[in-house]
């Protein structure tokens, strides 16, 4: 299956799980991320968000939905699929749209973020989703050619403060802009209720991840609570 930007209105409306474990938890393992990608598409997920070449392959032979890979590397600055090299391992590992760090900060290849759009567009079929951190990202990864907008780094590169939940006065302003490319909300969204305000804010569809797929976070808010 070849996703095309015409293709994209199929997730309109809809829920992306991310399905991703950080190193040395038990989950790490690539056929577990497929098992778990499998388990929320069956719970209604359009579409997946998972890490790791070898998590792209095996959630690709797992769920006949959109995939989106992403290759992390590091973990400070441009580290979301930093390079052109990294977003074409993540294509050829089967991704059907490769996440890339979509802020105007420099990438560590010397490359542009239009330069890096360009070479996924020219040597696979996947689509770009530019991870943004602000109103100012957004608008410039529209420019550079990227398919998708999402406000994944939104209050971790210094522009905009943290907030609690989903940014949701930043999917606001993106979407009054009306910049043309579908609007991804993503990011701390840890409840159905904040899901749909995501939706009612602006946003074209919705990715949540912790809050489904990572039992360690979710029991740590329910041990929290009762201890409080």
């Amino acid at each position: 299956m070849i996703l095309t930007p015409e293709g994209l209105e199929a997730l309109r409306s809809q829920l992306i799980v991310s399905c991703q474990a950080y190193p040395d938890e038990p989950m790490r393992d690539p056929r577990t991320t497929g098992q778990v990608a499998a388990s929320a598409v069956i719970g209604g997920a359009a579409a997946i968000r998972v890490q790791g070449l070898a998590d792209v392959q095996f959630t690709r032979a797992a769920v006949e939905v959109p995939v989106i890979g992403l290759w992390k590397d590091g973990h400070e600055g441009v580290f979301i699929t930093p390079t052109l090299r990294h977003a074409l391992a993540v294509a050829n590992a089967g991704a059907h749209v490769v996440a890339v760090d979509g802020t105007r900060r420099a990438r560590p290849d010397g490359f542009s973020l239009a330069a890096t759009i360009a070479g996924v567009h020219r040597d696979s079929h996947a689509l770009v989703m530019a991870d943004c951190g602000s109103f100012e990202d957004a608008c410039s990864a529209v420019e550079a050619g990227a398919d998708l907008i999402g406000t994944t780094l939104a209050g971790y590169t210094g522009e905009r403060p943290k907030t609690d939940g989903p940014d949701l006065d930043l999917l606001e302003q993106i979407a009054a802009a009306e910049l043309g490319r579908p609007l991804i909300a993503e990011g701390r969204i840890h409840t159905p209720v904040q899901a749909r305000q995501a939706l009612d804010a602006g946003a074209f569809a919705v990715v949540v991840g912790t809050a489904i797929t990572h039992p360690a976070s979710i029991t740590g808010w329910f041990k929290g609570a009762m201890h409080a």
